[in-house]
């Protein structure tokens, strides 16, 4: 039996956007293709006129975008003869390097902040075989730790300042657009250290330059009110956020970020943690999708500016939905129903179903 793939990872789909060539030893867990949904429930339930649609990266391989970019970073780094790699992280970075880096046979070393990182992506580092280490700190420190790493060892870096790394998340514009066979008018998504918004709009541009698309889209990013520094205009010493993936006080792609807002005529935004729950149930009950909270802010984001009476009426736009709800489970709790009790019989569930119907 000829056992085919037609789906052979992002490196080969987009293969001439990408810095590698025949003899890059290309490291896939077929990363890609990720579901673009109309979010047609959600349209009715607000009354948006609006035409919305949710690129799910949380159906990548790890659960988050971010595998689109480490199938580049460590494809280039085992090119480079690199035998480990280092990040820091909030949960999704550490996640994917640790499973990529397991798919290439080198070691992964990962800093985390302790107790504040989400159960579901702790242990993916642990279960992938990661040196996982834990600081008395926040996601900024420990990036500024590894950073220091990198300059005594041979060990590559793959947070987002790594530049491969945005170069394979740029491939989300390309599929957004070859899904819609047009750009959307806006692009919204998260904004933690701020590398997807920069790649996107990289991707966007890249793909308008060969002639593949007529237009560029507005980019929209949505920080977390409790972690907002760009929005701000400095720093936060002490970020907090109910969305742990966007718990950073310091964006590395800072600079990247504002040059996307500037030259799209978009702009960057934060919300509540209140704004970004509601939407998270919302998009789960309403449209079957279940994201992290920190994916639910750019659907918070757009609710926001449609209220200010930001766009226009009938406008395309697209939100990332950049990690999947099973790395941060015990968030549910907090704003899902709780389960009903009954007694183990056929009249009471009954009675009960009854009630609700």
């Amino acid at each position: 039996m000829n056992t085919k793939f037609p789906w052979k990872g992002i490196i080969r789909e987009y293969f001439e956007f990408f810095p590698v060539t025949e003899k890059t030893p290309v490291v896939t867990l077929l990363e890609g293709n990720t579901p673009l949904l109309r979010a047609g429930n959600i349209i009715k339930v607000l009354g948006l006129n609006l035409e919305l649609y949710f690129k799910f990266d949380g159906a990548n391989p790890t659960g988050s975008f971010k595998d689109r970019g480490m199938t580049l970073a460590i494809s280039k780094a085992l090119e480079e003869g690199s035998r480990a790699v280092i990040c820091a992280s909030t949960g999704n970075t550490s996640a994917s390097a640790s499973a990529y880096a397991a798919r290439a046979g080198i070691k992964a070393i990962v800093l985390i902040p302790e107790g504040k990182i989400a159960t579901g992506k702790l242990v993916q580092a642990m279960i992938h075989g990661a040196v996982v280490i834990q600081i008395k700190g926040n996601f900024d420190q420990a990036l500024n730790i590894v950073r220091a790493i990198v300059k005594e060892y041979p060990i590559t870096l793959v947070n987002s300042i790594n530049p491969y790394r945005i170069e394979g998340q740029k491939s989300v514009a390309f599929e957004v657009c070859d899904q819609l066979g047009r750009a959307p008018e806006y692009h919204a998504l998260p904004v933690g250290n701020a590398g997807n918004i920069s790649a996107h709009w990289k991707g966007y541009k890249e793909y308008k330059e060969k002639g593949k698309i007529d237009s560029l889209p507005k980019m929209l990013g949505f920080q977390a009110a409790g972690a907002a520094p760009i929005v701000l205009g400095h720093p936060v010493e002490k970020p907090e956020t109910v969305a742990t993936a966007i718990r950073i006080g310091n964006p590395a792609s800072w600079k990247t970020a504002l040059q996307a807002r500037d030259e799209s005529g978009g702009t960057i935004d934060m919300v509540t943690d209140e704004e970004i729950l509601n939407a998270y149930k919302m998009i789960a009950s309403c449209e079957g999708v279940f994201c992290e909270p920190a994916s639910a802010a750019s659907m918070a984001g757009i609710i926001k500016l449609y209220k200010k009476g930001y766009f226009k009426k009938g406008a395309k736009i697209v939100c990332t939905l950049t990690g999947n709800g099973l790395k941060d489970p015990d968030t549910v709790f907090k704003v899902a129903d709780k389960p009903v009790v009954l007694p183990a019989d056929l009249k009471s569930v009954k009675a009960f179903v009854e009630k609700i119907l």
